[in-house]
This record gives C-alpha cells, sequence and structure tokens, in this order.
C-alpha cells in the first residue's frame, strides 16, 4: 500500500515538527473564540510560500483539523463556540461543566474527535474515486434538500419548546437574506448603511454566544458572585476512554454523519455537528436528557465535526470541488504549491499526496493527546474571576469580529445581535437555532433560486426538485425528521403529565 510506502517520510525531521507544532497552535487558534478553521488556514498560508509542498501542506492540513477540535474548550468552558462547527458541543457540554464535570466532557470531546478523525481521513484514503462521482451528483436540487434537511433540527435545538426554537430559526434565516439578492442583486432588508454587506456568519456567531456570556458574568460579578463560574471534579483518562469506547451508537453515528456531510460540497462541518447531534438524539432511548449535560451529545457532535474535515477533501483532490469553507482555502494552498487536483494528483505527486494523507491520520491521534493534555488545565480557566473573563471575552470578540473583514459595521452588528439575544435567552429563546437559520439560509436560498433557473431547461420546478434517487431519500429524510420530533415532543409532554398526576414534581 502506498501509505505505508511513504508514512516514513511524515516522521523526517521537518515534518515531524511541523506536524507537532501545527497541531498544538491549532488547538490554541481554535480554542479562540472567533478564529474558525478557514480564518486559521487563511493567516497560515503565507507561511507555505518559502516551504516545500509537503511541508506546506501538512501544515495546512493540520490546522484545520486541529482548529476543529480545539473549538470545543471555549464551547464547554465558557459557553461560546471556537468555530461554527462546535455550535452542538455547547448543548451539552457546558451544562456538564456547570454541573462540575468540565474535564469529563473536555475528555469525551478530544477522545471522539480524534476517533472521527481517524475515520474520515480513512475515507479519504481509501474511497476518494467512487465517493468524489458521490459528490458530483449534488446539484442545486440536493444541496437545497440537504440545507432542509437541516432546517427540520431547528425545532428542538436548545430551546425550551419547539414553537420557540421555530421562531428563532426563522429570525436567523430572516436575519441570513439582509443584503444582496444573489442573483438578481437587488437590495433586501438594507435599512442600514451597516447591513449593505449583509450579515457574515462569524460576526453572527460571535454576537449571539459570546456576547450574552459576557454581559451575564458581567451582571453576576455586579451581584457580588465573583468567585468560580462553577467547581471541577477530579476525573481520570482512562475512565473517560473506557465509557467513551462504550458509546458505539453515538461514536459510529457521529462518524457516519460527518463523513458523509463532508462529502457535499459547502456543506461544512456546523451541519455536520447539528444533525449528528439531533440524530443521536432522536434515536436515544432518554432524548429528554439532551440539552441537561448528556455525554451522548457531546460524543456524536464532536466526532460528527472532525470526521467531516477527511472526507471534505475527498472532492477536492480528485475534483478541485471543495467539501467545506476550509477546504477551499485549502485549495488554494495546494495550487499555490503548484499542485492541481485531479486523477493525475495521486500518481504525478504520489510522494506529497501519501506524506501529506500520512500526516493527517497521525494528527489525528496528537490532537487527541495534547488535547487530553489542555483538558487537565481548564481548572486555571475555570478558576479566573467572573469580572477579568468578561473583559478578555469581550476583547477577543471585537477583535475576532474585526478581523474577519476588517469592518467596523460587523462590530456593530455582533453587538447589537448579543445584545438582543441576551434579554430573549431570559425567555428562554437560544441562539442555536438562530445561528443555524443563518448558515442554512444562503445555502437553501442560492440553491432554490438556481434550480428554479436550471428546471425551466428540462422538465420544469416539481419534476426538478421531487424526483431522482437523492432527491427522494432526503425528502424521505425530511418528513421523518419532522414526524420524529413531534412524536418525541408529544412523548415528553405525556411523561411530564403523567408525573404530575402522579404527584411528583414536574420535569424542567
Amino acid at each position: 500500500m502506498e501509505l505505508l510506502t511513504y508514512l516514513p517520510q511524515v516522521f523526517s525531521g521537518v515534518n515531524i515538527l511541523i506536524l507537532v507544532l501545527g497541531t498544538i497552535i491549532g488547538l490554541l487558534l481554535g480554542s479562540m473564540p472567533g478564529v474558525s478553521p478557514t480564518m486559521a488556514v487563511a493567516l497560515l498560508i503565507p507561511f507555505t510560500f518559502h516551504m516545500d509542498s509537503t511541508a506546506g501542506l501538512i501544515l495546512l492540513g493540520v490546522i484545520y483539523a486541529s482548529t476543529v477540535a480545539g473549538g470545543a474548550v471555549s464551547a464547554i468552558l465558557i459557553n461560546i463556540p471556537g468555530a461554527p462547527a462546535n455550535i452542538a458541543t455547547i448543548l451539552d457540554g457546558h451544562p456538564m461543566a456547570r454541573n462540575g464535570r468540565a474535564t469529563e466532557a473536555l475528555h469525551y470531546c478530544f477522545i471522539s474527535s480524534g476517533i472521527g478523525g481517524i475515520l474520515g481521513v480513512l475515507v479519504l484514503i481509501f474511497f476518494t474515486p467512487p465517493l468524489a462521482e458521490l459528490a458530483l451528483r449534488f446539484g442545486p436540487s440536493e444541496l437545497f434538500w440537504v440545507a432542509i434537511l437541516g432546517v427540520t433540527v431547528i425545532g428542538s435545538l436548545g430551546s425550551t419548546s419547539v414553537l420557540k426554537g421555530l421562531i428563532a430559526g426563522a429570525f436567523g434565516i430572516w436575519i441570513s437574506l439582509i443584503g444582496f439578492n444573489p442573483i438578481l442583486g437587488t437590495e433586501r432588508f438594507v435599512f442600514s448603511g451597516h447591513l449593505q454587506g449583509g450579515i457574515s456568519i462569524v460576526p453572527a456567531l460571535i454576537g449571539l454566544f459570546a456576547i450574552p456570556q459576557v454581559l451575564y458574568m458581567v451582571e453576576s460579578a455586579w451581584r457580588g458572585q465573583t468567585g468560580e463560574q462553577f467547581q471541577m471534579e477530579g476525573r481520570s483518562i482512562w475512565q473517560s476512554v473506557r465509557y467513551n469506547l462504550r458509546r458505539v451508537r453515538s461514536l459510529s453515528l457521529g462518524s457516519v454523519v460527518g463523513a458523509v456531510v463532508g462529502l457535499i460540497p459547502g456543506a461544512g462541518g456546523q451541519i455536520a455537528g447539528l444533525l449528528a447531534y439531533d440524530q443521536d438524539k432522536k434515536f436515544s432511548g432518554h432524548p429528554e436528557k439532551y440539552g441537561k449535560g448528556e455525554p451522548d451529545g457531546v460524543i456524536a457532535s464532536e466526532s460528527a465535526n472532525n470526521a467531516m474535515v477527511g472526507s471534505s477533501l475527498v472532492p477536492m483532490f480528485s475534483l478541485g470541488i471543495p467539501g467545506s469553507p476550509t477546504a477551499a482555502v485549502l485549495l488554494g494552498g495546494l495550487l499555490i504549491q503548484g499542485l492541481f487536483p485531479g486523477p493525475d494528483l495521486f500518481t504525478q505527486h504520489a510522494s506529497v499526496v501519501w506524506t501529506f494523507l500520512g500526516a493527517l491520520l497521525c494528527a489525528q491521534i496528537l490532537l487527541m493527546v495534547f488535547g487530553l493534555y489542555i483538558s487537565s488545565l481548564s481548572r486555571f480557566v475555570i478558576g479566573i474571576p467572573k469580572e477579568y473573563m468578561a473583559g478578555a471575552v469581550a476583547v477577543l470578540a471585537i477583535f475576532g469580529t474585526y478581523s474577519v473583514q476588517h469592518s467596523f459595521s460587523d462590530v456593530l452588528v455582533m453587538l447589537v445581535l448579543g445584545t438582543g439575544m441576551y434579554f430573549f435567552m431570559r425567555y428562554g429563546f437560544s441562539p442555536g437555532p438562530v445561528v443555524l437559520g443563518i448558515i442554512l439560509g444562503p445555502i437553501a436560498e442560492e440553491n432554490l433560486l438556481q434550480g428554479l433557473i436550471i428546471a425551466p431547461a428540462l422538465d420544469g420546478p416539481m419534476p426538478y426538485f421531487f424526483t431522482g434517487t437523492i432527491n427522494l431519500i432526503l425528502i424521505g429524510l425530511c418528513v421523518m425528521s419532522i414526524g420524529y420530533s413531534i412524536y418525541s415532543e408529544l412523548k415528553i409532554r405525556s411523561r411530564r403529565r403523567a408525573g404530575e398526576r402522579a404527584g411528583g414534581a414536574p420535569e424542567a
């Protein structure tokens, strides 16, 4: 096998140094709110100009994988996702931390990230040619239904009720429409000059998650609650490893969903993590535990977003079609090195490609090892007084928002969205559905409009969107997702009524 032939090159002097340093730097960058994997890879592309092709690709690939995993640190400890891919991790990761299980949650995060990442890279190694052909079959109609499948998750995503989740998701979709129509170029809902460029995902993500948390910490400090945010319990790494490996359903479901979503061009880790979380919740015998500190929720979402990393490179290497926004930036780094995607890449540049794949596989193990070490240091973050933590998070939020497009308008939008979310959270609304609506809105709209342009040249809109094997499978999954969400909600309500009739206290 060619991978084994070129694997020793991974451990040569320069390559192993880049592999280790890249993993550590990626974990640190990923844990900073606002520094997304896409931004991290883009920032490091200039450093590869004077490297040889192999070393440059190893650096970019390792940064990609480790920043996705590192984003869970801030998600679990301070309720702010380091990247969009870590949104689902917040739902159970932060409640676990508040229950004194922060180290345990971080253990599950890095162990499942490593396992999911290994599966994603193995998919890239063994199944690139056939899966690239599958990726080509996803046109506008299929991508539209993928976005709709993601929308079906909104109702049960972190809110206290399905109705509030749907309202928050609809608000997020409306926010995504602000700006210019992607096809016609007309302005929509631009009632201020600061909104002419629309609302980008990073400012919205930081505002909706970071600013409410900053205001909450300021409020707690003002009331005199200046001690630790929450207590921590000791947790053995081996205990976490044994427990994690026993969660076969969550690990396998998350890894498979992540690998499949990664193949779909443009989907990204945020959709992978949220879909895996939702499906794991639906297959669980106790869905009511999710959102209150259920370890399976962390395991499923983190294994999914790292499994997406390897599979997102399948269409990029074989067809030049990136499977995620970060893969698109990585494609730029590939072209800068004079490497052009296609079937010949694995033959004409076999040494570079197979060494890179071996390094990416080793990076999954390294991020697991270094991540578990970082988990033991989380007690220092938790011990920081709230007033200092609030100041640090606010500075990072403003810096991270401004650095995306160097726009002061983005900072204003971030502050307005965050302040509004702080008040809405008091009434049971969650930022998760809003962010998911912002992410999925443009994907659904652009592919719907493209499909409506293409359809008249074929058999018309109805056959175009409602026929074809992939379309029918996705439609069936949408119907099943909606039906199961309604069934789960009714089941939980019937349990509450039964508890009340039995004289017990109703569940929160």
